[in-house]
């Protein structure tokens, strides 16, 4: 098994380089009012179009923890980790129809914006610098390493000088704005889909090989059969992974909470439809959740053929010091692809790590340019010193990450589930302050602190309430079961359904008691017309729907 890239690999990745790069100079020089339009820059405004969009939200959400967590949570737990993938789908569409003409219909074009023209400015300036906090030291940093590390297992280079190598390619496409970055992710994307499918058929094909039959349809009956256990959607409480998707929770709770949050309040991923008008940015949303029904086919298939072909004895290297690593399972599929598609992989999973940090990198600019250096340092600057502030933050923001990456033990946990444990301790509180802020004018600023910082001290209590208190009792009804060690926790996305409720309780509450006492809550422009949607936009979700409804009943 070969361990580096050669020669026709490195033509192939050469090719998908140079295209990248000369389609952003392209687009940059085509552009140059993006050097001085902070609009312009930061969002694109009005120059995305639907498939620009689209493209761009699924470039910069799939990155390696999805080539390498989720094929490793394939590997161990099968398909019901893809409910993130499925389940975003619906998200999307419900983001498209209800939060987007919300931001539209007010001019919203940063997370923090939305939350001091709703609420305050001291709302707003508390979750500026947490999200800033969240994407340099979660998310910059994971994105970092572990694209780093899938890189170097099959480039052969060592691991920092990859992570250098991707900071740089991603430090010159996000210097080009916002349009740079939305163009080129759509030779991104085309690289991630056509690498990561070549993956997967390669798999398939192993495992057909292995067991004497030929042909990539026969390796995904041999599949289907020798891991039946690894296709229900739906885990049983039995189920050594129901920690982490614990039964119909994927269906009716918290993982409803993660995606909303994920895909609607997120300045990261909404970032990429604020510059557009509103049928434009619905087509883009749709387009991504299409893109999205094919995700788990790319990411989890496979992890699980993976599994199958460990359990026949191949993949070997599966086994370390420490037991079986899951993580393993698809750099050592990268490095039994054959000379040529290992280059064309190495493009894909290149392209995912760049375009996840270029997406991040411009959002974080956008929102310490526009929502703290423009509001608390500088009110005066101009529409130049805005922009080469957000150019100088870009550069800023990946060195923090790149110093602070070796300190973090982000490969002792597990680059997704670091991910998940860090943001989820704030996800229900955010998005509780937000859909309240949507949905109820009386929501009061206080009302909005109290989800902020009381759902994170809740989510902190019930993370630590099984080394106080024996939680065995909620077991029968799903809501706890035992950890490695026997001790029964409340599972994640529980935790996360709970503190939400709780939230929103605890808002009513506070809000019911300020407008008694004569508080008057600023509320936002709304006109229920604008939830209406085209015939295409209509049919177009039906089927999305119809697709994901087909696909939860085959596999329930």
């Amino acid at each position: 098994m070969k361990h580096v890239l050669q020669t026709p690999d490195y033509l192939v990745f050469l090719v998908y380089f140079i295209v990248v790069a000369a389609y952003g100079l392209w687009v940059y020089n085509r552009k140059k009012k993006a050097t001085e339009d902070s609009k312009d820059y930061f969002l694109a405004e009005g120059s995305l179009t639907w498939w620009a969009i689209g493209a761009s939200l699924i470039a910069s959400n799939i990155s390696a923890e999805q080539f390498i967590g989720m094929s490793g949570s394939g590997f161990k737990m099968g398909l019901a980790v893809a409910s993130y993938e499925w389940m975003a789908a619906a998200t999307l569409i419900i983001v498209a129809v209800f939060f987007m003409p919300i931001y539209l219909k007010n001019k919203i074009y940063t997370m923090p914006q939305f939350l001091q023209q709703r609420y305050n400015g001291t709302v707003a300036m508390i979750m500026a610098v947490f999200w800033l906090l969240l994407y340099v030291v979660v998310n910059l940093t994971s994105i970092l390493y572990l694209g780093a590390l899938a890189v170097s297992s099959i480039s052969g280079f060592g691991l920092w000088p990859c992570a250098f190598a991707l900071a740089l390619f991603a430090i010159v496409i996000t210097l080009g704005g916002m349009k740079v970055i939305g163009y080129t992710d759509i030779i991104q994307v085309f690289f991630l889909i056509v690498g990561g499918l070549a993956t997967t058929y390669l798999a398939l094909n192993l495992v057909s090989e292995k067991f004497g039959a030929s042909g990539v349809g026969a390796g995904m009956g041999l599949v289907l059969e020798h891991a039946s256990d690894h296709f229900h959607m739906i885990l049983k409480r039995d189920n050594p992974s129901y920690l982490d998707l614990p039964g119909l929770t994927v269906l009716l709770g918290g993982m409803w909470i993660a995606n909303l949050n994920y895909w609607g309040c997120n300045q990261y991923i909404t970032q990429r439809a604020l510059g557009a008008d509103l049928p434009t940015a619905r087509s883009g949303l749709l387009f991504a959740a299409f893109l999205k029904l094919l995700m788990p086919i790319i990411v989890i298939l496979p992890g699980i053929a993976a599994f199958v072909l460990y359990q026949n004895g191949s993949l070997a290297e599966m086994n370390t010091a420490e037991g079986v690593v899951p993580d393993r399972a698809y750099p050592l599929l990268l490095n039994m692809l054959p000379v040529g598609l290992k280059g064309l992989a190495f493009a894909a999973l290149t392209a995912a790590v760049v375009a996840s940090l270029a997406g991040k990198m411009n959002s974080i600019a956008t929102i310490f340019t526009l929502d703290i250096y423009k509001k608390r340092i500088n009110e005066k600057a101009s529409e130049e010193q805005i922009v080469r502030v957000g150019k100088i933050s870009i550069v800023a923001a990946i060195v923090l990450a790149i110093a602070i990456t070796p300190l973090l033990g982000i490969g002792e946990k597990g680059g997704l589930q670091f991910i998940q444990e860090y943001t989820g301790f704030v996800s229900s509180g955010v998005f509780a302050m937000f859909i309240m802020g949507f949905l109820w004018k009386k929501t009061t600023s206080n009302a909005a602190l109290f989800a902020t910082i009381g759902g994170f001290l809740l989510s902190v209590l019930f993370k630590f309430l099984p080394q106080w208190a024996d939680l065995s009792f909620l077991a029968p009804i799903g809501f706890a079961a035992p950890n490695g060690d026997g001790i029964y926790e409340i599972p994640f996305l529980d935790r996360m359904g709970i503190v939400f409720i709780l939230c929103i309780i605890g808002m009513v509450a506070i809000s019911l008691i300020e407008t008694a006492r004569g508080v008057q809550p600023k509320g936002l422009e709304i006109d229920t017309r604008m939830f209406r949607v085209s015939n295409s936009f209509l049919v177009g979700s039906l089927i999305v729907l119809g697709v994901l409804t087909a696909l939860y009943t085959v596999f329930y």
